[in-house]
C-alpha cells in the first residue's frame, strides 16, 4: 500500500491541517496576554499541549501568578501522560524514536492511533497526525504571534473558542454510535457542574474521570462511531470482498439449515 493511500495517513493529514490552522489563535491570544514572540514560541515548541497552552495563557492574561498558570497547565498536561502509557504499548518506538514520540503524543495523535485496528496502520497514523500537527501548529503559531497586535482584541475575532469550537467540530461527527455520544454529552455536563467550584484546568480532569469511570464499570466495546470514515481499499476489492462474505454466510445457512454442505458419502460436494 502507498504510504498517501493509507487510511490513518489520511486522516492524520486531514486533522493536521484542521489542528495546525488554529494554532493562529494560540499566537495571537498568547502576545495579548503579555507573552512576547520568543515565549510564545517557546511554548509551542517545548510544550506543546494545545489545552495546556491557552490554560497557560488564559491564567497569564487574568492577571494570575507564573506558578498559577503553570499549576494549570500542569493539570491538563496530566492526561499526556495517560496517553504516553497508551502509546507506548500500541506504537512501540524504539531508541531516538522514543522521545520524539513522547514529545508528539497529543489528544490528535492518540485518536488518530487509536482509530486503526491494524498495527501498521496504528503507526502511520500516529506519526502522521502528531509530526504533521507539531510543524503546523507552530508555523501558525507564529503567523498569530507576528498579526496578534495588528488583529487587536482576538476575542473580537472570535480566536479565543476556536480552539474549542475546531476540536468539536473534529470530534462530533465521529460519534455515531448512540453510546459514545452519550459519554461525551455526560462529560460536558460533568465539566459545565464542575467550573464553578474547582480550580482552572481541573475541570478537564473531572471529565475525563467520568468517562473513566462509565468505561470501568461497562466493561463492553464501543459501538463503532470512532474508526475513520475512509475505505481502505479500492472499490473493486470492497465489493469483492463483500461478495466473498455473502458466498460465506449462504454456504453455512445452508449447512445449518438443510444438513451438511458436503455430499451424503462424506466426500466434498463438487
Amino acid at each position: 500500500m502507498k504510504f498517501f493511500q493509507s487510511p490513518a495517513v489520511k486522516v492524520g493529514l486531514s486533522i493536521s491541517i484542521a489542528t495546525g490552522l488554529y494554532g493562529v489563535s494560540f499566537g495571537a491570544l498568547s502576545v495579548t496576554s503579555g507573552l512576547d514572540l520568543w515565549q510564545t514560541m517557546a511554548l509551542s515548541l517545548l510544550l506543546f499541549s494545545g489545552g495546556s497552552q491557552f490554560a497557560f495563557i488564559g491564567v497569564i492574561g487574568g492577571g494570575g501568578t507564573g506558578v498559577a498558570a503553570m499549576t494549570a497547565s500542569a493539570l491538563l498536561g496530566i492526561r499526556n501522560g495517560i496517553y504516553g502509557m497508551q502509546m507506548n504499548a500500541l506504537v512501540s518506538p524504539r531508541g531516538w524514536r522514543r522521545p520524539l514520540a513522547a514529545q508528539v503524543t497529543i489528544d490528535e495523535s492518540t485518536a488518530t492511533a487509536s482509530g486503526q485496528e491494524d498495527p501498521g496502520e496504528q503507526r502511520r497514523g500516529f506519526w502522521t497526525a502528531g509530526v504533521g500537527i507539531f510543524l503546523l501548529w507552530n508555523l501558525f503559531t507564529l503567523v498569530g504571534a507576528l498579526a496578534g497586535n495588528a488583529l487587536g482584541d482576538p476575542k473580537q475575532w472570535g480566536l479565543d473558542g476556536a480552539a474549542v469550537a475546531a476540536f468539536l467540530a473534529l470530534l462530533w461527527p465521529r460519534l455515531k454510535g448512540k453510546e459514545p455520544a452519550a459519554i461525551a454529552v455526560v462529560c460536558a455536563l460533568a465539566t459545565l457542574l464542575a467550573v464553578p467550584f474547582v480550580p482552572s484546568g481541573v475541570p478537564i480532569l473531572v471529565a475525563a474521570g467520568v468517562a473513566a469511570a462509565i468505561g470501568w464499570f461497562t466493561h463492553k466495546p464501543v459501538p463503532a462511531g470512532m474508526a475513520p470514515d475512509i475505505e481502505p481499499y479500492d472499490e473493486p476489492y470492497a465489493g469483492h470482498d463483500g461478495s466473498h462474505t455473502l458466498a460465506e454466510s449462504e454456504r453455512r445457512a445452508a449447512g445449518q439449515d438443510g444438513g451438511p454442505a458436503d455430499g451424503a458419502d462424506g466426500k466434498e460436494a463438487p
